[in-house]
């Protein structure tokens, strides 16, 4: 299936408004197994820790991945060699380390481009983008259209996610758990080293690794009684406000951007989140999985999107859109310092609304 017309009832205005996965998931362990979410620091009132949100009516939900982390761990598989004649790839050398903008946690909007020769392209890409015409964006860093951007340090251009997923939890428990460090040697004891005199000293001691060190009441992860799910959606009526310069330019530009998304869509999802969390399929779950195309009208049809038809498509979509060059830049101290300071001359500001 690789005809680059076979998804455009997708990017009809008649068509779904999105498609729609849910999977359950379930520790390797088991259902009963223990798992780690994510851990957040404090901050705007929250003490931090698991973000779970209570219910009056006892329930919960544990937020395991988040959406952004979620993005963040499915973009570099356009690294892979399998992916990567997908989509160009630029990469920028910083120092001793070359960084993929694959990998980069604000896309086209990151620190790492900005501050390279690369810079004044993607400040045209963004305004293009700003003025209707997606097209150099794609050109570029044509993931960002797929998992959204915000240029929020220069030309202010906002691009929609297309592709969002996150996993969730329901009606957890959380455990505690404690530890205790044993040093190789009493050190003290053994008149090796002196009684810490003071507290900064101590504290010394213990970071260093030479007294024991007790630890208690950590966060010790969760069960989910009530099951764990991932939620992902593909937001085709988002997709269909891609433009380009023309019709039939726009027409290649949403079928390549649609044969990326379904590629990132449908790719199973990895299984390993953090240590300590490790998800695999539910063998057997209790509400079956579901793939839909859902409707505005509400109507949810059965989709049979595989990811070999949605990588052979993207494979077709892409060489008829013809995917931008893949370049190396250098990190520039200078630029740097300059986006620091905000460089008047290159930075655009928001204008302000006129007085009525």
């Amino acid at each position: 299936m690789s005809n680059t017309t076979t998804f455009d009832y997708l990017l009809s205005d008649e068509g779904p408004a999105a498609l729609v996965i849910r999977q359950h998931l379930v520790p390797v362990e088991g259902a009963d197994g223990v798992l780690f979410p994510s851990t957040y620091a404090a901050g705007d009132g929250f003490p931090g820790g698991y973000n779970i949100d209570e219910f009056p009516n006892g329930r919960n939900i544990c937020l395991i991945d988040s959406v952004g982390s979620q993005a963040n761990r499915i973009e570099p598989i356009f690294m892979e060699e399998k992916y990567q004649h997908l989509v160009p790839q630029i990469t920028v050398r910083a120092g001793e380390k070359t960084v993929n903008l694959l990998e980069a946690g604000h896309r086209a909007g990151d620190a790492i481009v900005r501050c390279t020769t690369l810079k004044e392209e993607f400040q045209s890409a963004f305004k293009a983008s700003l003025k209707g015409d997606a097209t150099p964006m794609a050109k570029l860093a044509p993931t960002s259209l797929v998992f959204g951007v915000w240029d929020s340090r220069d030309t202010q251009a906002k691009l929609p996610r297309l592709v969002s997923s996150t996993i969730r939890a329901y009606n957890v428990r959380k455990l505690k758990r404690s530890a205790q460090y044993v040093p190789a040697a009493e050190y003290i004891a053994s008149g090796l080293l002196e009684e810490p005199a003071d507290k900064k000293l101590k504290d010394a001691y213990s970071e260093r690794g030479f007294i024991h060190v007790p630890a208690t009441g950590a966060p010790g992860g969760v069960i989910a009684e009530g099951g764990v799910r991932r939620d992902a959606t593909l937001s085709l009526a988002a997709l269909r406000l891609l433009n380009a310069k023309d019709t039939e330019s726009t027409v290649k530009l949403r079928r390549y951007i649609l044969g990326l998304a379904l590629t990132a869509f449908t790719r199973p999802p990895t299984g390993y989140l953090r240590q300590g969390c490790l998800l695999v399929l539910d063998p057997a779950p209790a509400v079956p999985n579901e793939f839909v195309e859902v409707f505005s009208t509400g109507e949810r049809k059965p989709s049979s999107i595989t990811h070999s038809d949605a990588l052979a498509y993207a494979t077709a979509s892409a060489a008829e859109f013809g995917v931008g060059e893949s370049r190396t830049a250098d990190f520039e101290k200078e630029k740097a310092k300059q986006d620091i300071a905000g460089d008047a001359d290159t930075k655009t500001k928001p204008k302000k609304a006129k007085a009525t």
